[in-house]
């Protein structure tokens, strides 16, 4: 009788996995010199009325939104890494043309086109992902991916702040620049980053939104990070108001459970990674940290209900429950995105990511009146509505799992995996 061995197996780097990374870091520094400061940024350089500058971030946004759907078809069309290429193009021309729009119709065309490219950049980027990598390998990048950008997010935002304190107003326009020559930068190093593996097209018509929309089982995995994402909206929507306001924090204490999330997520996330890879199935990690996102959301709420009785317990408190909001967020996030990758089929990846990304879009546009339309009933009521929501979404996953493909569910690779191709070695 022979024995299988089944132990672990080292991680394969792809062609162009550094040059991939280092974009991606590039890409989020200069993201976080600008996103900190978006509005204070274009006030400065556009010299346009606020309320004006507001209005057309809005339009932008939802033309971004809109416009996912032909996103999906340029990636099936065109391929992920030409797209990638185009995106950080006219994001690093956008970001460099800002000074220019002194005027209400070039702001406008310059916003849309920046926005319109920031929203397809998730698809595009995962579909990429998709292309160079599988199995426990694409859970591995996408993890080590996650960490990269959120370090990146950090640096970039205490360099913008160095400079503007440096600098001045001046500094605003500095570290638009920097950003600009960061998406630029980053389009160069897709140079280096081989195409993807073409698919084979046995198939006698291409499959379309049509076929996407037949897809039940990845419109429930669709629907069911649309309920996890809004967990994501928190941090930055509710938190700051609630911390504030509600709980009598001290205003400086924002920048500081920022920056525990943001490196909590640049440091612990390719361990944390790790170790939910073990697990083998990626429904059941993502509907964990779904779980982990809830618990946090009701120790928030019994905050509002206990009342701290000093500034600096509430402080803490709201640490703690900061940390564990991000230990949600690092089992949840890697394994969702391999799953959406992995349950999209090859011929229309492009097209599936795209819906896929909606349920982002969506969330980030519901939450902000959502739970400030709650927060003005009752400031605990909308924790209670996440903690419910968020843990909906973990188990609609779980229910999904017999629907979606075996192999999405369980990478190759997988401990699971592992044993089931053991036992078959082992019956034959």
């Amino acid at each position: 009788m022979t024995t299988t061995r089944t132990g672990p197996t080292k991680p394969t780097r792809f062609p162009g996995e550094r040059s991939m990374l280092a974009g991606i870091l590039i890409d989020s520094m200069g993201t976080g010199m600008y996103v900190p400061f978006t509005l204070l940024f274009l006030d400065r350089v556009t010299h346009l009325p606020l309320a004006a500058i507001g209005a057309v971030l809005t339009i932008a946004g939802l033309a971004g939104m809109a416009s996912l759907p032909l996103s999906g078809w340029a990636i099936d069309r065109f391929g992920a890494r030409r797209m990638l290429f185009v995106g950080y193009t006219v994001r690093g021309l956008g970001f460099a043309a800002y000074p220019l729009a002194t005027s209400m119709p070039v702001f406008v065309v310059i916003a849309v086109l920046t926005a319109v490219s920031a929203s397809a950049a998730p698809a595009v980027q995962q579909a990429l992902t998709g292309e160079l990598t599988s199995g426990g390998d694409r859970d591995r990048f996408l993890t080590l991916g996650r960490a990269w950008r959120n370090g990146g997010l950090g640096a970039g935002g205490l360099l913008a702040g160095l400079i503007i304190a440096v600098a001045g107003d001046s500094g605003f326009l500095i570290a638009g620049w920097l950003n600009a020559a960061s998406f630029l930068g980053a389009a160069v190093l897709m140079h280096r980053i081989p195409r993807g593996a073409a698919p084979t097209r046995s198939v006698a018509k291409p499959i379309g939104y049509r076929e996407v929309l037949r897809d039940r089982p990845f419109l429930g995995l669709t629907a069911a990070n649309f309920l996890v994402s809004m967990g994501y909206s928190a941090l930055s929507v509710l938190l700051p108001v609630y911390a504030v306001l509600s709980l009598g924090a001290p205003p400086w204490l924002i920048g500081v459970l920022f920056g525990v999330n943001t490196a909590l997520c640049a440091f612990a996330g390719v361990p944390v990674g790790r170790l939910a890879q073990r697990h083998g199935r990626r429904t059941r990690v993502a509907a964990l940290g779904a779980a982990v996102f809830g618990a946090s959301f009701l120790g928030f709420a019994l905050l509002g209900v206990l009342h701290p009785g000093t500034p600096w317990v509430a402080a803490a408190a709201l640490l703690v429950l900061t940390a564990g909001y991000t230990v949600g967020e690092l089992l949840h996030s890697p394994p969702a995105g391999a799953l959406s990758v992995a349950a999209a089929p090859e011929l229309a990846r492009g097209r599936y990511l795209a819906t896929y990304q909606l349920s982002w879009s969506l969330s980030t546009a519901v939450a902000p009146s959502l739970l400030t339309g709650l927060l003005a009933v009752d400031d605990r009521l909308p924790w209670l509505a996440l903690a419910v929501l968020v843990p909906a979404g973990g188990a609609l996953l779980i229910a999904l799992e017999r629907r979606l493909p075996a192999d999405a569910v369980s990478p190759e690779g997988s401990p699971k995996a592992k044993r089931a191709a053991a036992a078959e070695l082992a019956a034959a």
